[in-house]
């Protein structure tokens, strides 16, 4: 049920169709762009986040191909505060030149009293973003994301809609981050034994309607990073899952995990059942950063709601690992896009 890439080759045939299905725990596959056959449904985008206990700090760029955004939001976690400034992007199509891989090549966008960036660096990332437009809040961001380990979850995943449809996502946890971030008053303290960065790196051609479940989340468990990312929804996962477990630089491949959210509130518990069952969880909600976005043809929903994850996730090797009120988020998105 799990087939796990090992051999180069490219994402996609020549004929714009995925050349195979399922993860790998860095990149294996090159994402030759240049196959796809609809340029009009690609959909791209580079996201990081960087959390705590107390705050969250979200980048993101990224287009549908007819529209897109750069976007930086931060938030208390506790209050709810929310603070945002966003740059909509009508018909980007290939303007912002996304990277390739998320091992390598940098993304920026900029414009008068608007700059943000991805840059790779020796050991991790830098996160900069910078703005000074009179209208828009002041924001002045410059953090660096240090990767340990190269270990992740990459997903190569078709869609039952149809033949030229998929998925190529790489997903990266455990990245201690250091710096500084001021968002109009608020200073926020990136202090890299309490901080941890995640980066959500995405490309492909998707039907219009879908829902997904995801969660990730990352920690410090008996000295070690400890992170896990699960979900589905985002194609057909036959071949694989994309639920993984991190921990002290390796990967720990999990089954089928299951969202047991209540049908009448998401700040209600929530639980976390595995296949397996080496992923046992509960889940008290804290925040619920709900979005929406309407834009062009656009129109998305997300409920991506903070909370304390407490229970069990169990290694490859059979060791149990004991969490405890770990602050995470796990979300229910439902998009026309």
């Amino acid at each position: 049920m799990q087939n796990e890439i090992t051999e180069k080759g490219n994402v996609l045939k020549d004929n714009g169709t995925l050349a195979t299905a399922g993860y790998s725990t860095r990149r294996v596959l090159d994402y030759n762009r240049e196959a796809i056959k609809t340029p009009w449904k690609i959909k791209e985008w580079d996201f990081y986040q960087v959390s705590n206990d107390r705050f969250c700090i979200q980048f993101t760029i990224g287009h549908v191909s007819y529209a897109g955004t750069v976007t930086i939001t931060a938030f208390d976690i506790i209050t709810g505060k929310k603070q945002s400034v966003s740059k909509p992007l009508v018909l980007p199509f290939n303007r912002l030149h996304m990277p390739r891989s998320a091992e390598e090549g940098d993304l920026s966008y900029k414009v008068k009293g608007f700059e943000m960036s991805f840059t790779h660096i020796e050991g991790g990332r830098r996160l900069y973003c910078k703005v000074d437009d009179p209208k828009l809040l002041p924001v002045e961001i410059d953090i660096t994301l240090n990767q340990p380990s190269k270990a992740s979850i990459v997903m190569a995943t078709p869609f039952d809609e149809g033949p030229n449809y998929f998925y190529y996502n790489h997903k990266i946890n455990c990245m201690p981050a250091s710096g500084k971030a001021v968002f109009g008053i608020e200073t926020y303290d990136i202090n890299p034994d309490t901080t941890i960065g995640l980066i959500d790196w995405g490309r492909g051609v998707w039907p219009f309607k879908h829902e997904w479940f995801w969660s990730n989340g990352s920690s410090i468990i008996d000295g070690k990073l400890f992170g896990f990312n699960i979900g589905y929804g985002f194609g057909n996962t036959s071949a694989a899952t994309e639920n993984m477990l991190f921990y002290d630089g390796t990967c720990h491949k999990l089954e089928d995990v299951s969202f047991n959210i209540p049908k009448d509130s998401y700040t209600k518990p929530w639980t976390f059942t595995s296949s397996d069952n080496r992923f046992e969880m509960e889940f008290i909600p804290v925040f619920d950063n709900y979005t929406e976005t309407k834009l062009l043809f656009v129109n998305n929903h997300c409920h991506q709601v903070f909370g304390r994850f407490t229970g069990k996730a169990v290694l490859d090797d059979g060791r149990v690992l004991e969490v405890k009120d770990l602050t995470a988020f796990a979300e229910h998105a439902v998009n026309r896009w």
